[in-house]
């Protein structure tokens, strides 16, 4: 027998807010006036044509659609990043559940009524979320959803519920089979991804039939929706994690973009304003940025003056200039980032009316205590404006630079602090030895005029090195001419009762260390060591230089030495901060004693490419 289609009508439920697809029908030759006896009720099965059934195809991509736009519009929110990967943290299984959950709900929402049950897109949401979050995850978005649909009714009802659960599981089951053998990219394949979504709407459809009755029912009903479903189903989850994927690939671009920008201008403005924040420093700084950035101009100021500028309006913007921006002036001020796009916050150039530059991003660089002592300020003339990633770098690089000029501000007190310590060190050295060497001379003047006055000349040599060191750094041949002339004195003193070896390897002689490092440690060595004793004392010092490290050992035959922390003579304890400080915890002075026998005291500092010895 054949039946004609008369037409779709949309019906509202009692709720109002689900539409029902019903169909009439009239036997051949049946007017639509027949008796009511002669119609068939308008919701009995029956298997519809093709091409109501390509309208119902039709339908549910129109509806998957609105489904998508939904996805694509939240994919613009934080709230979608944990899914662009993976889910494996708890928080982040936490949001792909929640997520999920909702799009399987509103699967149901957005499905078509026919006779008493839905075409529904539901499986995209708990396939996709076993997918990303796994098994557990799975089977709980699919409750969520399944239970949702069972609190719709009708005689589906239980059976969508539990076939809701099964199509997480077999996504979470995708997930687990996918990562356990390494192939976790798959989890993002759209193809992967709509096959999951194909295969678990074959088995809806075999749980409907399974599970609904009466069985002719479930048929009729599986003949019908069956194919929508699964090309809706099928498409619409593959076109989801697509989304994901544009989503995630615009996040690694930019990421990649600012990253890349971020390690350029690290590379090439590490160090400069280390050399201090001045006029010059900052115009080498104002260019790189400016080149790197693609702005339209760049300058940097300090609190009262503008120290650099780069770009349009270079005429009229002059470094040396006094501060006149408004924007500059409510930085520094207030300690914020102030940003003049030219529309919301208005820009006007205060040196020149007919200035291109438009808009202005002023950041301030800030020192101790997190006090503004400056700003980088970015300008773009009227056709630009500052990009999104140009004012998120401009934050970074302002914290850079920041960082760059407290660490050249502190290695200038640094060094000043060890130029105070090296003159503690002659303080606390020269009046004691000079007023024992005079002591000696008296001495030894009447009896040996000769060796007084070579006494006088170790004394002069003692006195020059002392004063008229060049750098901060001497080499081993320098420390040990001035510990020579110190130690010719006190033997004089000491009179025949002090021994001196000197043992210098010639790979050695060159190598650089810290001035005056090795006379405090000589000192010590005699005048808590070798002077203590009634038989002569010895002194031998010796330098070795292997292993990329010089070591230089002096050692007495007292063994006096008894460790008292952190004051162990000051000369000692200042001469091991100074190494430290400058080469790194590697290096330093370490003493080794065994009572009554020796004292050793070990300074180690670098000579790499020196030839081992």
């Amino acid at each position: 027998m054949a039946w004609h289609l008369l037409g779709w009508a949309a019906a509202k439920t009692a709720s109002g807010s689900r539409r029902r697809l019903w169909l009439s029908t009239l036997a051949p030759g049946q007017s639509r006036g027949a008796p009511a006896a002669a119609k068939l009720s308008a919701f009995e099965p029956i298997r519809l044509p093709m091409l109501v059934e390509l309208s119902l195809v039709l339908s549910l991509l129109q509806q998957m659609c609105v489904y998508l736009v939904i996805a694509y519009l939240l994919s613009k929110t934080p709230l979608f990043m944990p899914l662009t990967q993976a889910t494996l943290r708890l928080p982040h299984k936490l949001v792909c559940y929640v997520v999920f959950s909702m799009f399987c709900i509103m699967g149901s929402y957005f499905g078509l009524h026919i006779d008493d049950s839905i075409a529904n897109t539901r499986a995209i949401g708990a396939v996709l979320g076993g997918m990303l979050g796994g098994p557990w995850v799975g089977l709980a978005v699919g409750f969520t959803g399944g239970l949702h649909r069972y609190s719709l009714g009708g005689i589906t009802a239980g059976a969508c519920m539990i076939s809701t659960m099964v199509e997480g599981l077999l996504g979470g089951l995708a997930h687990w089979y996918l990562v356990r053998r390494g192939k976790r990219a798959k989890l993002f394949d759209p193809l992967t991804v709509a096959a999951s979504a194909l295969a678990a709407e074959i088995c809806q459809m075999a749980i409907l039939l399974a599970l609904v009755r009466p069985y002719h029912a479930a048929e009729h009903l599986v003949e019908n929706i069956a194919l929508p479903m699964m090309i809706a189903n099928t498409l619409g989850a593959g076109m989801f994690m697509r989304i994901l994927l544009d989503r995630r690939a615009l996040a690694t671009r930019y990421s990649s973009t600012f990253s890349s920008k971020a390690l350029r201008i690290a590379a090439r403005a590490e160090g400069v304003l280390r050399q201090g924040f001045n006029r010059e420093n900052s115009m080498t700084v104002a260019r790189i940025l400016y080149e790197e950035l693609g702005v339209g101009a760049v300058a940097i100021t300090d609190r009262e003056r503008l120290l650099a500028f780069i770009g349009i309006g270079d005429d009229h913007h002059l470094p040396g200039s006094a501060i006149t921006s408004p924007h500059t002036h409510r930085a520094i001020e207030s300690n914020q980032v102030v940003y003049a796009d030219g529309v919301e916050t208005p820009y006007r150039c205060s040196l020149h009316p007919q200035c291109k530059l438009a808009s202005s991003l002023v950041i301030p660089l800030r020192g101790e205590d997190e006090r503004v002592i400056g700003t980088i300020k970015l300008y773009e003339p009227r056709s630009k404006l500052i990009s999104h990633i140009n004012l998120m770098l401009g934050e970074g690089i302002a914290r850079l630079l920041s960082s760059q000029i407290l660490q050249g501000r502190y290695d200038q007190q640094k060094q000043l602090l060890a130029q105070t310590e090296i003159k503690l060190l002659h303080a606390q050295v020269n009046p004691h030895f000079l007023f024992n060497a005079l002591n000696t001379l008296s001495a030894v003047i009447r009896r040996d005029p000769e060796h007084a006055r070579r006494l006088v000349q170790y004394l002069s040599t003692f006195f020059r090195k002392n004063l008229k060191r060049p750098s901060e750094l001497a080499t081993l041949d320098d420390e040990i001419e001035h510990v020579s002339a110190y130690l010719r004195i006190e033997e004089a003193r000491f009179a025949g009762r002090l021994q001196v070896d000197i043992d210098l390897a010639e790979a050695a002689r060159h190598v650089e260390l810290p001035a005056f490092s090795l006379q405090p440690i000589v000192e010590n060595a005699i005048k808590h060591g070798a002077s203590q004793l009634l038989e002569p004392g010895r002194i031998r010092i010796a330098a070795r230089c292997g292993s990329g490290a010089l070591t230089v050992t002096v050692e007495d035959n007292a063994g006096l030495y008894a460790p008292k922390g952190k004051s162990d003579g000051l000369g000692m304890s200042l001469v091991d901060r100074r190494i430290r400080a400058r080469y790194g915890a590697g290096f330093g002075v370490s003493v080794e004693c065994v009572p009554d026998q020796y004292t050793r005291v070990m300074l180690s500092v670098p000579c790499a490419g020196e030839t081992p010895c």
